[in-house]
């Protein structure tokens, strides 16, 4: 399967207002020849390069094979937000694997947020940004969404969230289509590109043998553990899968359980700090209620960052600014006409119950994919917890694994059409 799409150029980064705005790093070699390895880790993303960071602090020798450049997938494409939680919130966790282990998923989504905030303080044009508006567009979930807080406040201690009506939440967000919400200022954003970038010179600092354009084909179980690319042989004691929406034939075992989706984004034109403040104040994030989310923030240099829509599989559709601006003047009509300067896609991994899916691929083979949009705090999380597993530490990766992941229906050819006239039913439901 082809994992490039028709916008993106083997090997180079997306026209995205992130690659515009980003200094990248030297290019990386390509593997070559016969190479050993204690650990081989497939895909140079969040989850991947925070793997190799934390195994290399434990005095591993990690390659990082990475089929294109570092980040050109999800990780340097995303909107940003690193958010608390899991991407389910806390109340179905409960029904879904008991008190005890919701609350554990919960501190480990607090662990994942600081891991962020720590690393992007040593990350040049990386800081945290606090604060996460969560937006109703229904009024009739306004009552649940406070009744959320109250049950994070009462049973979890989280007391950096809030309960926003309907007159609070146009204050901060200038439009009349949420009915109230919450803010969370535990939550916060970051440029993602510059951070997946951060990581990568981490990583090559500590010692982690990084190589681009290098593309892992296949994987040969004997004595040995073998990872074939074009060029070279990879001998590794371990492999972890860090893919997420790219996992193409060198996992297939996977797909059963996450299927890529392409989300969009566009950039406007910069703005004055006065227009900023018109739109969102204080320099929060903000994302939405819908199925279908929309979410935005400003950038540094204040453009409005407008994310939303979807497409399913490996292409991308040619109208992307048009697709994305109409989410964004239903919104904020008042841009109508608004230049925009920069629109892209990227292609993520998503689950059934949009919980991450952790997993032993094999006996020394793992797994951590289908973040579902809410990777950038627990994809490098996941990679924490893969390395501390191989370093016989899997408790927390464990907790993971065992969230029940269905799979998803049809099989086969039948899953992407399954998948779209799914996702066609919540955008409907979205409208109602």
């Amino acid at each position: 399967m082809d994992l490039l799409t028709a916008n993106d150029k083997f090997g180079e980064y997306p026209n995205s207002y992130y690659a515009w705005n980003s200094v990248f790093l030297p290019s990386f070699e390509i593997s070559k020849g016969e190479l050993k390895c204690d650990v081989c880790i497939v895909g140079a993303g969040y989850t991947g390069l925070s793997a190799a960071i934390h195994l290399a602090e434990k005095g591993y020798k990690v390659i990082v094979l990475e089929a294109q450049r570092v980040g050109f997938g999800a990780s340097g494409r995303n909107g940003g937000q690193v958010g608390t939680g899991q991407r389910v919130n806390q109340l179905d966790l409960e029904k879904l694997v008991g008190n005890d282990h919701a609350h554990r998923l919960w501190d480990i989504s607090l662990e994942a947020v600081e891991l962020v905030k720590n690393l992007s303080r040593e990350i040049k044009d990386c800081t945290f940004q606090p604060g996460i508006v969560h937006a109703s567009h229904k009024k009739s979930m306004i009552s649940d969404e406070h009744h959320y807080v109250d049950h994070l406040k009462k049973f979890y201690n989280y007391k950096k969230i809030q309960k926003l009506n309907k007159e609070e939440l146009q204050n901060i967000v200038n439009t009349e289509t949420y009915f109230g919400g919450s803010l969370d200022t535990g939550s916060g954003h970051i440029d993602p590109l510059n951070y997946v970038l951060g990581l990568a010179k981490k990583a090559n600092l500590a010692g982690v043998k990084i190589f681009e354009k290098t593309r892992a084909l296949e994987i040969l179980q004997g004595s040995s553990t073998v990872i074939k690319t074009p060029q070279s042989k990879v001998t590794a004691s371990y492999v972890i899968f860090a893919c997420n929406g790219y996992q193409g034939a060198i996992n297939n075992k996977n797909s059963n359980w996450v299927m890529p989706i392409n989300n969009f984004i566009v950039a406007t034109r910069q703005m004055s700090k006065v227009e900023q403040e018109r739109l969102v104040k204080n320099n929060y994030a903000v994302s939405d209620t819908k199925f279908i989310v929309n979410y935005f923030r400003f950038s540094k240099d204040r453009r409005l960052l407008f994310g939303g829509s979807e497409s399913y599989g490996y292409k991308f559709p040619k109208n992307i600014e048009e697709k994305v601006r109409k989410p964004m003047l239903n919104i904020f009509p008042q841009l109508k006409g608004v230049k925009i300067d920069f629109s892209w896609g990227g292609t993520l991994g998503i689950t059934m119950n949009r919980m991450p899916y952790f997993a032993k691929v094999d006996k020394n083979i793992i797994s951590a994919s289908g973040y579902s949009g809410h990777g950038v705090a627990m994809a490098t999380m996941g990679g924490k917890l893969a390395a501390m597993a191989i370093a016989g530490q899997a408790e927390k990766f464990d907790l993971m694994a065992k969230v029940p992941t269905p799979k998803f229906p049809g099989g086969g050819s039948l899953q992407k059409p399954l998948l779209v006239l799914a996702m066609l039913w919540f955008s409907l439901r979205d409208k109602l």
